[in-house]
């Protein structure tokens, strides 16, 4: 394990402004640079991906799990989206227990809870019985459920200014993944 602290913190990016895994990211280098132990999964991107961050992460030797099928609000499977999140959400579990990791992120997880594919109720009971002291985690997605915002000890909402996508550019590699 690396630098051990007093308390792990909960901290949600949230809001539909640019940024939310981005600022988790940070954080992500961040803890590496300090010698943590680190684990990211991720609800909403496909496990097929090759996004620069997962490349990246691998290079570090960071621990990633991408449990999604791509962008899941417009998916042609519901049944298979939400069986994908369950798994997710069972994948987090083991991983947060598991007394490997300083940091656990888990990347657009608000969704699985906005759209009632779990109980956030249940989530954060769970999170508040299971989740260890000292244990950092980052929780990111639009829309964090009030349940989730009260828990957390850190919230920043991310708000949307101004997007290049509104002014007809596309999504830039290196940049946007």
């Amino acid at each position: 394990m690396g630098t051990k602290v007093k308390n792990g913190l909960v901290i949600v990016n949230t809001g539909n402004g640019k940024g939310k895994s981005t600022a988790a990211f940070g954080v992500i280098l961040r803890a590496w640079g300090r010698g943590f132990n680190i684990c990211v999964v991720q609800f909403i991107k496909a496990e097929t991906g090759q996004w620069g961050e997962i490349k990246a992460a691998k290079k570090l030797g960071i621990d990633w799990f991408a449990k999604g099928d791509g962008f899941t609000w417009a998916s042609k499977d519901m049944d298979e989206t939400i069986a994908r999140a369950i798994d997710g959400w069972e994948v987090a579990k083991e991983k947060i227990t598991s007394g490997k990791y300083d940091l656990v992120v888990l990347d657009e997880f608000t969704y699985a809870m906005h759209f009632k594919w779990l109980d956030t109720k249940e989530v954060v009971e769970w999170l508040k019985a299971n989740k260890p002291k000292d244990l950092h985690l980052v929780i990111t997605g639009r829309d964090a459920p009030a349940e989730l915002i009260e828990y957390a000890d850190l919230v920043t909402e991310m708000r949307e200014i101004k997007h290049p996508f509104n002014q007809g550019i596309l999504a830039q590699a290196g940049i946007d993944f």
